[in-house]
């Protein structure tokens, strides 16, 4: 498994991107599913950026192993938040009537095959999975 520690700041996209597609590409993932992880991968970081330290700014930790799957950890020490308890958004509702947020983590559980949230050692750990075609 391959570990990136950074400070968890938008700023630091590219770099999380960057270190996640490097293995993607070593292990010639096709596109497809290389754009989908970009997009969760994406929607996932940029949360913990926005939400886990607010107003101060902290560590996140993300790893990655590929076998017959693809696996990304993503682990911060801020604030405990299972984003898998928010019911998903109501899309058939009109942007003005519906609730902010939400949304990304919506389009990850579409993209990805498994999404895990656990809480150890104050610790917050999300996991994201998707199979290689």
């Amino acid at each position: 498994m391959k570990e990136l520690k950074i400070e968890a700041k938008t700023e630091n996209l590219d770099a999380v991107l960057d270190f996640i597609n490097a293995e993607l590409d070593r292990k010639n993932c096709s596109m497809k599913v290389q754009h989908q992880i970009d997009i969760a991968v994406e929607e996932i970081f940029v949360n913990i950026a926005h939400y886990a330290y607010n107003p101060i700014i902290g560590d996140a930790i993300i790893r990655i192993a590929v076998s017959g799957e693809i696996s990304i950890e993503f682990e911060d020490a801020g604030k405990p938040y299972n984003p898998l308890e928010k019911d998903d958004p109501d899309i058939t509702a009109s942007a003005e009537e519906r609730e902010v947020g939400g949304l990304g983590i919506f389009i990850a559980k579409k993209i990805m095959d498994t999404l895990e949230y656990r809480h150890e050692d104050n610790k917050n750990i999300f996991v994201i999975k998707k199979h290689l075609i």
